[in-house]
């Protein structure tokens, strides 16, 4: 299958390993290299584990790419890694009242959501990652866990409802996001094809 390009994922300690699994079989058998990518903190690598699962960690990656050394438009894609990962890429060591988040993974977010060949990708617990600055998510139709609806909708985004749930699946423009890692198929699936509907 001929390469169509790298698919990028943000990705940091305690990632959800069901979409990482997942992740790195279905995007190489489209056609995809998934590049894993982070803030390195100076370290020409590190390596972050999955969050445990009954007592035991089962995936860990190491990553080498910096995130403060790529462009978003050298990605068909990014997506937010699950779980806690995304709320530690939002650190910052200083913070200055009124300021606006400066954590590197927020400023290559901030770029990524003005480069408009790039789709984006959120899933579960990782809109955190947008909510560190309500520009990156105000006025937008997404889905997320039930868990982080507050702070969410508190970054100005539209959450939508299917009954007494959140919708599995939303995509508004560039942005495609699913609720949580059982749907993580279909998830891939929308976001291969919204990648291969934008060429033509």
């Amino acid at each position: 299958m001929d390469n169509k390009g790298k698919i990028g994922v943000l990705i940091e300690e305690h990632f959800d390993g069901t979409e990482f699994h997942r992740f790195n079989d279905y995007f190489p058998q489209h056609g995809y290299d998934v590049e894993y990518i982070s803030h390195l903190w100076g370290n020409a690598e590190l390596s972050f584990s999955s969050n445990p699962e009954n007592n035991k960690i089962e995936y860990s990656v190491t990553v080498t790419t910096e995130v403060n050394d790529i462009l978003p438009e050298d990605y068909r894609g990014i997506i937010c890694i699950g779980a806690y990962a995304m709320d530690r890429l939002r650190y910052q060591v200083n913070v200055k009242k009124g300021q606006k988040n400066q954590a590197p993974a927020v400023n290559f977010l901030r770029k990524a959501t003005q480069a408009s060949n790039v789709k984006l990708g959120a899933i579960c617990h990782s809109l955190w990652l947008f909510c560190a600055d309500t520009d990156l998510i105000q006025g937008k139709k997404v889905t997320c866990a039930h868990n982080i609806i507050c702070d969410v909708e508190n970054a100005g985004a539209e959450v939508i409802y299917e009954g007494e749930a959140t919708a599995d699946l939303v995509i508004d423009g560039n942005l495609i996001t699913a609720k949580h890692p059982g749907i993580v198929d279909q998830f891939m699936k929308v976001f291969v094809d919204e990648i291969e509907k934008s060429q033509h």
